[in-house]
């Protein structure tokens, strides 16, 4: 069904295909000796133009545990990006090596075009600010194996919304479920984008509200998703060091909360979760990134037809 396709964002996927890679990806973590040499003599190459720990890490365990083989770079200053190569010779090259293809990269757009310069499927993991979709696929699964659905909940986002890719590619995909309400929690100047608000909630009709008080929505949210914020994408510190603290999330606040909400985020995290929340049965980003590894092992498996 997926064999052979390149993801890019969420949307090249339909729910229906979502639901199957989910389905799978939960026979995985039941069944950990399923599918376990399924990818024997396959080649991932994991090409990282930009730092990552938990998705390129959690890719490569991924691979390896399909039985699969990996090369690539986590340092763009080791790949001949340094001399000038443009990103379609570096697609173009890795595509006659790998038999699939993991990129992430600080330019937008870049995973769009290494899908369309590359004779091998391309996933992306993370183009700047603009798509994360292998996060969103844990995301969403996260919300399906702790919550039983993922329809017809109360999403919190809270943090920086403006330059946080993995709450614009969440959007937008839980826009596609019957009956989600989002609530985005920050300062006006780290507000969602008009182009995510106006231009795919309103359109899609997702009910959705704007505060900059975690307090006021705590009661009422079934997921609560927390995000740093990020100084990379600010252009000055002054702003960073100003905003950076807006929100932390600790015990007090969770007073309010549902006992049964779950608390996410994509990690790293900083210090907007204080670490005494860690304890709480209600903290799940690190079982999150758990499921990241067996989505993506359903994703590569899936993509590469050996299934």
């Amino acid at each position: 069904m997926l064999a052979g396709r390149s993801l890019v964002e969420p949307g090249n996927f339909s729910v229906e295909e979502l639901e199957e890679l989910f389905n799978l990806a939960e026979r995985i973590e039941k069944e950990p000796w399923y599918l376990r040499e399924s990818c024997r003599g396959k080649l991932m190459a994991a090409l990282f133009f930009e730092p990552s720990t938990r998705t390129r890490l959690s890719f490569e365990a991924a691979m390896l545990r399909l039985g699969g083989s990996c090369l690539g770079f986590a340092d763009p200053g080791s790949s001949s990006a340094t001399k000038g190569e443009s990103l379609a010779d570096t697609i173009r090259m890795a595509a006659g090596y790998a038999d699939i293809i993991v990129m992430r990269n600080p330019k937008e757009g870049a995973a769009l075009l290494a899908s369309r310069y590359s004779e091998a499927p391309v996933i992306n993991a993370g183009d700047g600010g603009h798509h994360h979709p292998t996060q969103t696929l844990t995301d969403l699964l996260t919300i399906r194996r702790l919550r039983g659905k993922i329809a017809g909940l109360t999403v919190g986002f809270c943090g920086d919304l403006k330059f946080g890719r993995t709450v614009h590619s969440l959007a937008k995909a839980l826009s596609r479920y019957a009956g989600i309400r989002l609530v985005f929690v920050s300062p006006g100047e780290l507000r969602l984008p008009t182009y995510i608000t106006q231009g795919i909630l309103a359109k899609a009709g997702v009910e959705y509200a704007e505060t900059e008080r975690l307090e006021e929505v705590m009661p009422h949210l079934d997921v609560l998703y927390m995000t740093r914020v990020q100084r990379e994408r600010f252009f000055n510190e002054e702003d960073y060091i100003r905003l950076k603290d807006s929100y932390i999330l600790n015990r007090e606040k969770l007073e309010s909360a549902r006992q049964d909400m779950i608390i996410l985020h994509p990690l790293p995290r900083v210090n907007e979760i204080a670490v005494e929340v860690d304890a709480d049965p209600r903290a799940a980003y690190f079982r999150q990134a758990k499921y990241g590894m067996y989505v993506r092992m359903a994703l590569l498996s899936s993509i590469l037809g050996v299934i």
